[in-house]
């Protein structure tokens, strides 16, 4: 390795500089005190655990996004978390075994084996909330309403809502009575969209003229409004996929009394998670930008491994890719302190500090700081802040 190569990270991992760091805390501090008025207790779970906790409840995902150690006190295999929410799970369903409803939020480092996408990062710093113990649609209306709220905070704006539910796509499984392999291709079909392998799909498969029409149909129903009625008049027949329908009926019509200016887009083929999450799916796409910067969904009874079987919504975000989308915020200017070694300076300098002033002591022959607009003067005995110039 030479001497240039010893300062390379891996690739999809990055340093934040000072300018960058002190925006993501920043975003970290006014998000999580967001979340605590709407009631939601942060947690900080361990960034490592045994992989027979950490590698549980959210499919195969998880498995192979995660790195592994050998524990040297016992042996025993662990995991460098690749995502919280099973981590918080455990907490909702053994630390904390409370009864009812539990908000909880968080925020850390995640590690990943490999990007979850093109260009994505390899060690995202995870944010986001989870709501335990309650399965109606009032659950997946908060949790929805508080991550439109998070990127408002954040200061994004023109919000489209893309949601669908993993109950339409088992209803017409079902239907067509889909063995492991069938379903297994019909699965890959459907999340690449693929208009010509779906027709040999299903001319190899032979089924009733309907059920072709079905799972035909619902490779195609994606886009505005109108996709939930063209649902409705195709799975007519199929009571789990029209209560899904009449579901994000109830939730459009909801968000657009409390947020008129949310865009909606509509997936009923949306499988993102699909084994792990067992009703709405939802993720937020900046319009400008083309990308989801925020995703979530119901995933009941994922604590049943640790002992408790409880329903489950929730969503998370990445703070780094926020960071891109979300126009840079100087730091404060600061206050400069040129050397003296007095004690008064110092006293002063504290009491500056006390009051939330930014100061910067300066060192022997140190002029003063770049990012600092003014300086701290002695005058008739007197330390006075005043103009730098």
């Amino acid at each position: 390795m030479t001497l240039v190569d010893r300062w390379l990270l891996p690739d999809g991992v990055e340093e934040l500089l000072p300018a960058q760091a002190a925006q993501v805390e920043s975003l970290r501090r006014k998000l999580l005190d967001l979340y605590q008025r709407w009631g939601y207790e942060l947690v900080v779970p361990p960034l490592m655990e045994y992989t027979e906790s950490l590698l549980v409840g959210l499919g195969g995902d998880i498995d192979l996004l995660t790195f592994r150690v050998t524990d040297q006190l016992t042996g025993r295999l662990m995991g460098l978390r690749a995502d919280i929410t099973p981590q918080a799970a455990r907490i909702d369903a053994h630390s904390l075994n409370r009864e009812g409803p539990v908000r909880l939020c968080y925020a850390g480092s995640v590690l990943h084996t490999r990007p979850k996408k093109p260009l994505a990062s390899r060690s995202p710093i995870q944010l986001g909330a989870e709501l335990y113990g309650d399965n109606s649609q009032a659950s997946d209306l908060e949790i929805i309403c508080l991550m439109l709220e998070t990127l408002r905070v954040a200061g994004l704006e023109n919000i489209t809502l893309d949601t669908g539910h993993v109950a339409v796509y088992r209803a017409v499984v079902d239907a067509a009575q889909l063995d492991a392999e069938q379903e297994a291709r019909y699965f890959d079909i459907l999340q690449r969209k693929g208009v010509a392998e779906l027709e040999s799909f299903i001319t190899d498969l032979a089924p009733a003229e309907r059920v072709a029409d079905q799972l035909r149909g619902l490779n195609a129903l994606h886009g505005g409004s109108e996709v939930l009625a063209k649902g409705r008049e195709l799975f007519a027949e199929l009571p789990a996929a029209i209560d899904a329908i009449a579901s994000l009926e109830k939730l459009q019509s909801q968000l657009t009394a409390r947020i008129p200016s949310l865009s909606f887009y509509f997936d009923l083929a949306e499988l993102r998670g699909f084994h792990y999450h067992t009703g709405l799916v939802f993720s937020a796409l900046v319009s400008e930008h083309g990308q989801a910067v925020a995703s979530g969904g119901r995933y009941d009874d994922i604590g049943e491994v640790f002992g408790r079987a409880r329903p489950a919504t929730g969503f998370s975000i990445d703070l780094k890719s926020l960071l891109n989308l979300v126009a840079p915020t100087p730091p404060p200017p600061g206050i400069f302190a040129p050397y003296n070694d007095s004690l008064s300076q110092w006293q002063a300098v504290q009491a500056l500090r006390d009051a939330g002033e930014r100061v910067v002591s300066g060192l022997p022959g140190q002029a003063p700081a770049e990012d600092c607009d003014r300086q701290l003067v002695e005058q008739n005995g007197q330390w006075q802040v005043q103009p730098l110039v």
